[in-house]
């Protein structure tokens, strides 16, 4: 088990370009893991880790049990918003990432971890919720319902803070997570957000009442992650 995650930080980076990026580091994992396949276990090489942060100009992310009806933008909306617009192949419905988002793309394969995608989902969710309580914000799940939530045990309160939505292959995963710290909400009233629509979207910054620094925020979910994970980063 190689527990080693290279933690890459993208910066501002358009979606594609992040996609297409991820698709080739999946590709490597999974080829490796499959030519280890055809050797004797003291010949194997380790499967590398990745965990990948970064933040996208405006765009709206429909995954492959969406309904593209829940993206309520045309194609002269979409320019007038300065958004794009892309149909991938993580779980979930449609979502938002934008500036002033976390955004994180683990590309684990979890057999250096458990196999247990369920398991896995929610310390994503797990990471979140630490690192809401690190800055006074308390965060919880609704049965069902894949993400993290405040007043999550209140129907007419819950209102969603992060989104999550991945891919597996071979235990080998991908996409991730979409943290709102300081976004802007109102792109959010483009779409039915993850295909819900009788819940709010929030903010850490709507719910502090100001802006946070990214950086701080983004070094309490990566220590959260590599603790909840076991993982070394380096």
């Amino acid at each position: 088990m190689n527990k080693r995650t290279q933690f890459i930080h993208l910066g501002t980076k358009d979606y594609q370009e992040t996609w297409d990026y991820q698709e080739e580091v999946f590709a490597q994992v999974v080829e490796k893991k499959i030519a280890n396949r055809k050797l004797e276990e003291k010949d194997r090489m380790p499967t590398e880790n990745f965990l990948i942060f970064c933040y996208h100009p405006h765009v709206y992310t429909l995954g492959k049990s969406g309904k593209p009806e829940h993206l309520l933008l045309d194609e002269e909306g979409l320019i007038q918003k300065s958004a794009s617009y892309y149909e991938i192949n993580r779980g979930g419905d449609i979502t938002y990432h934008g500036p002033g988002q976390i955004v994180g793309y683990p590309i684990l394969d979890l057999d250096n971890f458990f196999t247990d995608i369920h398991k896995y989902l929610r310390y994503l969710e797990e990471a979140v919720i630490l690192t809401l309580d690190d800055f006074g914000i308390e965060g919880g799940r609704i049965d069902g319902l894949t993400g993290v939530w405040i007043d999550w045990e209140d129907p007419e309160k819950a209102r969603k803070i992060c989104a999550l939505g991945v891919k597996a292959s071979r235990w080998v995963t991908m996409h991730g997570f979409a943290l709102n710290v300081n976004v802007d909400l109102d792109y959010f009233n483009n779409i039915v957000p993850c295909g819900i629509d009788d819940k709010a979207v929030t903010s850490m910054q709507k719910e502090l009442g100001h802006e946070l620094p990214l950086k701080d925020v983004e070094e309490r979910l990566k220590l959260h992650l590599s603790e909840l994970f076991e993982m070394e980063l380096i």
